[in-house]
């Protein structure tokens, strides 16, 4: 299995009672903590505003990190989870991608999905299109990346994007471009895009639900004429890692503790829920049997979330000992 970790950015509440002053510190070291382990990627989401409520609290802007990160590290690779397409027009974001491939030596992932979150479409004054736009929007949004990482052109007269002869120089590092990791389990279109166009997938890890997507993808695949085998299928998961199932409770405690006052008791437990009797809550012992048993239905990267990381480390130490070395 390949491992991958999320950096706070403040999205979830993971970097409240940090000065601002401090936050970029708190990352930064983060980050080249990472990279000085076994960790393979570090990612951060493509959100403007908070969860599970839009609050006043930091969420610091993903390319904006990807180009930062990629200047004060230099072997991890650097991702979005996920990149949502219709918030920059894409051969604009190619050319964003492109130069911070270029800045961090070739390191770049692009994770990109349709988006989700209404609000801060709405605030940002995105509107926000059925599914069924968004989703022509990532198909389309795609394949201009695509012929952009490739070409260093793109040109398309698409139903929701229109470019005509827009130039991408220099190209990306990595050849054949920037890695594309389409993200979401939507079961006729989503997985159908990813099936023509990615090189990793992301979605649910829960074993029944992850047996399922897979066979859809594989079903895609075999349509659309792609190899299911060549796409790599990942997925994220909340981490609470103790010495016994007792500390576990302890870091999810204090996760609680710690963004109450921001989002109120009732939304904070539901925050702590999203963790507790998972793949990967418990002892090592626990977490490493839950995930082999993942990686034999095929789940071969998993991306991993701290929540108490940028106040303490020791959870991600514990990990970095006991469970990767058991599953690399």
């Amino acid at each position: 299995m390949r491992f991958g970790m999320f950096v706070p950015q403040g999205w979830r509440h993971d970097l409240v009672g940090i000065d601002p002053h401090e936050q970029w510190h708190t990352m930064k070291g983060l980050a080249q903590h990472a990279d000085a382990g076994p960790w393979e990627s570090i990612w951060v989401f493509d959100h403007f505003h908070t969860v599970p409520v839009p609050t006043e609290e930091a969420t610091h802007e993903a390319w904006t990190l990807m180009s930062a990160f990629g200047a004060v590290t230099e072997r991890v690779r650097l991702g979005q989870m996920c990149t949502c397409m219709s918030y920059r027009n894409p051969v604009y974001l190619a050319k964003v991608a492109a130069t911070c491939d270029i800045v961090s030596g070739g390191r770049i992932e692009m994770g990109i999905g349709a988006g989700w979150y209404e609000h801060e479409w709405r605030a940002y004054g995105y509107g926000f299109p059925p599914a069924r736009e968004r989703l022509q929007m990532l198909d389309e949004g795609v394949q201009i990346m695509r012929q952009a990482w490739t070409e260093g052109r793109a040109t398309l007269d698409g139903k929701q994007y229109q470019v005509s002869d827009a130039i991408v120089r220099p190209l990306p590092l990595q050849d054949g471009g920037i890695p594309l990791w389409i993200a979401g389990g939507g079961e006729k279109v989503t997985l159908k895009i990813a099936a023509k166009y990615a090189r990793y997938t992301n979605f649910t890890g829960e074993p029944d639900v992850f047996t399922h997507k897979s066979e859809l993808l594989r079903q895609h695949c075999e349509t659309v004429g792609t190899d299911f085998d060549a796409i790599v299928r990942s997925s994220n998961f909340r981490v609470a890692i103790g010495e016994t199932e007792a500390d576990a409770e302890k870091r999810l405690a204090a996760t609680r503790a710690r963004i109450e006052p921001y989002i109120g008791a009732e939304k904070a437990e539901a925050v702590v829920n999203e963790t507790r009797g998972t793949t990967t809550f418990g002892t090592p012992a626990q977490i490493v049997e839950r995930l082999g048993a993942l990686r034999e239905m095929g789940l071969t990267y998993g991306i991993f979330n701290f929540p108490e990381a940028a106040y303490d480390r020791s959870g991600i130490e514990m990990f970095e000992r006991e469970v990767i070395p058991a599953l690399s």
